[in-house]
């Protein structure tokens, strides 16, 4: 049986994650706690809005109210960029040690050696991602998105759909590019061809994406299961049915991670419980029983047995899937 190590702590938790397999959790006013031979905590932000794993997963990137990017590793937290009194509302990391961030309609990206590009938009910057291939950059905004290559000069590529795009997330192939919207729906684009993929249907706003091993499939919230798109042909989803997995009918799920290598995903809702269920045959597992508030971010350990969760009580903890 799987068991659970819970860590009470207060507000909402922002992200969940393993740093060098030690768990930490970024919360919402502006505390990482992390479980490193006991609970210790480091105050980074004042207010904490956005929080990333660096690609290495050797630092946790975060954006905050009080205009700081920062990076935090162990007991140390350095700041990493200052937009002043504005808002970092978004957060991403990027090869090579770069990262972005976005405060009103101003996207930048620093780069290892500290130099910094900023990239303006005619509307607020909602999210930002990197693509898994070459040091390009993408932009969720209001009527679609705008993809840069910041290492160069030249003009960016503009993706278009009407509505406001709230999220963004390329596969690991760097083939697609898909948005959560404000509305309940994802966009996606091929990028080889620009052809628009649909992917509606959900009750519910779509606040967790996450993708499987080998990109074969997409998972989302916003359902009273997960939705899982097949992404293995050459046009992504388009005329194929999502797997709908891990079902319940009086709760919603919240937040969604796959496993490192296998096609399974965690899934968790909006009463806390955390499933953990088979794309094969949709065979589930309960990882933890309700609890008390949604699942905000989950993540899976480099071992492939633990999983790092937190909610938007500050019911966090780490589930021993061995048991």
């Amino acid at each position: 049986m799987p068991t659970v190590a819970p860590l009470d702590l207060e507000g909402h938790c922002i992200a969940a994650v393993f740093l060098g397999g030690v768990p930490h959790f970024a919360m919402a006013d502006g505390s990482v706690h992390r479980l490193d031979n006991g609970h210790k905590t480091l105050q980074v932000h004042d207010g904490l809005l956005a929080a990333t794993l660096d690609q290495t997963k050797s630092r946790l990137v975060t954006g905050g109210e009080d205009g700081k990017v920062c990076s935090t590793a162990g007991d140390v937290s350095e700041t990493l960029a200052e937009a002043g009194r504005k808002w970092i509302g978004a957060v991403a990391s990027g090869p090579q040690g770069a990262i972005a961030y976005a405060t009103g309609r101003s996207a930048f990206v620093r780069f290892a050696d500290g130099k910094t590009r900023e990239f303006q938009h005619p509307r607020t910057v909602e999210g930002l991602a990197f693509s898994p291939k070459g040091m390009r950059f993408g932009v969720a905004r209001y009527n679609g998105v705008t993809l840069h290559f910041p290492a160069a000069d030249g003009k960016p590529t503009e993706l278009e759909w009407a509505g406001a795009h709230t999220a963004i997330t390329f596969s690991p192939d760097g083939n697609f590019v898909v948005t959560a919207m404000q509305e309940n729906a994802l966009h996606g684009w091929k990028l080889a061809d620009g052809k628009h993929m649909r992917m509606t249907g959900y009750p519910n706003k779509v606040k967790s994406l996450s993708w499987s091993a080998k990109g074969k499939w997409l998972a989302s919230s916003g359902a009273s299961a997960a939705i899982v798109w097949p992404f293995q042909a050459k046009d992504g989803p388009m005329g194929k049915a999502p797997l709908e997995l891990g079902t319940r009918g009086n709760a919603l799920v919240t937040c969604v991670a796959c496993h490192p290598s296998q096609e399974v995903a965690a899934i968790g809702y909006n009463d806390g419980m955390v499933m953990a269920v088979r794309f094969a045959d949709a065979k589930e597992v309960l990882l933890r029983r309700p609890g008390k508030g949604p699942v905000t971010s989950m993540m899976w350990d480099d071992e492939e047995r633990r999983i790092a969760f937190g909610t938007e009580t500050g019911d966090c903890g780490v589930i021993d899937i061995t048991g």
